[in-house]
C-alpha cells in the first residue's frame, strides 16, 4: 500500500469533531506533508514511564528517524535527548509540537508554538481543545486535532495494520514452527 493516497489511508475514526471541523484539522494532505516535511519533533509532557503514551509515541517517531525533542521540568534525559524545561528554552528550530498535556493546557502551548516558530502543532487523539487550534492557525502554524501522530505515521507510511498495528505478515498463513 505505501504513502499512497486510497481509501485506506483516508478513513476516519469516531470523533466529536463536526465535519468542517474534520476537514479543516484532519486533512489527510496536511497530515502527509506534515510527516513528510518534519525533522525534529518536540513532545511537550513526555513521561520517564515507557508504559504512557508520550514515551510510545515519541519512542516509535524516534526509531523511524524523527528528533524528539522532550520538553518537561523534570530535567535531564530521555530517550537519550536532553529534556527543556519549555518551547522557548530548545535552542533548535522545532518543526512539530505534540503536547501530552490536559486539554486546557494546551492553549498556552500553541502560543508558545508559534513563539518559537514551529510549523505545526499536533493534538493526539481525543484530545480536543479548539482554542488552541485555532491560535496555532492562527499564528502560521499547520493543525491537526483528534488525530493520533504515531497512528498516522503508520498509515500514511505502510505500517498500520488494519488490525492496528504493524503483524509484519503479508499473508494470513500462520509461520512455520
Amino acid at each position: 500500500m505505501g504513502s499512497g493516497s486510497g481509501t485506506a489511508c483516508d478513513i476516519t475514526l469516531n470523533t466529536s469533531l463536526s465535519d468542517e471541523e474534520r476537514a479543516r484539522w484532519q486533512d489527510p494532505d496536511t497530515i502527509r506533508r506534515i510527516l513528510r516535511d518534519t525533522r525534529t519533533v518536540a513532545v511537550v509532557g513526555l513521561s520517564t514511564d515507557p508504559q504512557k503514551a508520550s514515551t510510545f509515541v515519541a519512542a516509535y517517531l524516534q526509531y523511524e528517524g524523527y528528533r524528539i525533542i522532550p520538553v518537561t521540568p523534570k530535567g535531564g534525559t530521555l530517550l537519550g535527548e536532553r529534556t527543556w524545561p519549555d518551547l522557548a528554552s530548545v535552542p533548535d528550530p522545532i518543526d512539530l509540537v505534540v503536547p501530552f498535556r490536559p486539554a486546557h493546557d494546551c492553549t498556552e502551548i500553541a502560543r508558545q508554538a508559534v513563539a518559537v516558530r514551529a510549523k505545526a502543532f499536533w493534538l493526539q487523539l481525543r484530545l480536543l481543545n479548539r482554542e488552541a487550534a485555532e491560535a496555532a492557525s492562527a499564528g502560521g502554524l499547520d493543525v491537526v486535532m483528534d488525530k493520533c501522530v504515531k497512528m498516522e505515521h503508520g498509515r500514511f507510511q505502510g505500517g498500520l495494520h488494519w488490525a492496528g498495528m504493524n503483524t509484519e505478515l503479508v499473508s494470513a498463513r500462520r509461520r512455520g514452527r
